[in-house]
């Protein structure tokens, strides 16, 4: 079955596009969905027209991104955790705390499945973390973790009456 794409579709191509699809994907998927319609002459005669939206679309949310990139860059977040004597932390920073952090700080609303880290943040110091917002566009956001401050000792003693 040939489909006349009018969103792009992931995997398999761009808004405008002409594609070869089985019948069961085409009809229950990507025609149930508004992602495509059947590859009918009359169709194809909007092509051009899907095309030019869809490249408008691409550049929007592509400078949107950019905009978003920039703003991240310019984001340092600062975590106080509990940590050893070496410097290494009682928990860890995830990819969750710094999504929330970025919402508090930044107001920047971040999936935190965007924000790439080879492992949880298990020591103190300053940290580069890669955000991928886009399959072309990537942030470095600088995660900086410090020692939280030691409580002031607390006087256990009662106080002694005053005769």
């Amino acid at each position: 079955m040939k489909v006349l794409l009018i969103q792009d579709v992931d995997n398999l191509g761009l808004a405008g596009e002409v594609k070869q699809v089985p019948a069961g994907y085409g009809h229950n998927y990507l025609i149930a969905r508004r992602l495509a319609v059947l590859a009918t002459p009359g169709a194809l005669k909007d092509a051009d027209l899907h095309r030019r939206r869809a490249t408008e679309k691409r550049q929007r949310v592509a400078d949107e991104m950019a905009a978003l990139a920039a703003a991240i860059q310019q984001t340092t977040l600062t975590f106080r955790e509990k940590s050893g004597d070496k410097g290494r932390l009682y928990g860890s920073v995830t990819t969750a705390d710094i999504a929330l952090k970025l919402v508090a700080v930044a107001g920047l609303d971040i999936d935190r499945r965007k924000i790439h880290l080879a492992a949880p943040i298990k020591q103190l110091g300053t940290h580069q973390v890669t955000v991928r917002l886009s399959s072309d566009i990537a942030a470095d956001l600088a995660v900086i973790v410090e020692p939280l401050e030691p409580l002031e000792a607390v006087d256990t003693q009662p106080p002694t009456p005053q005769e």
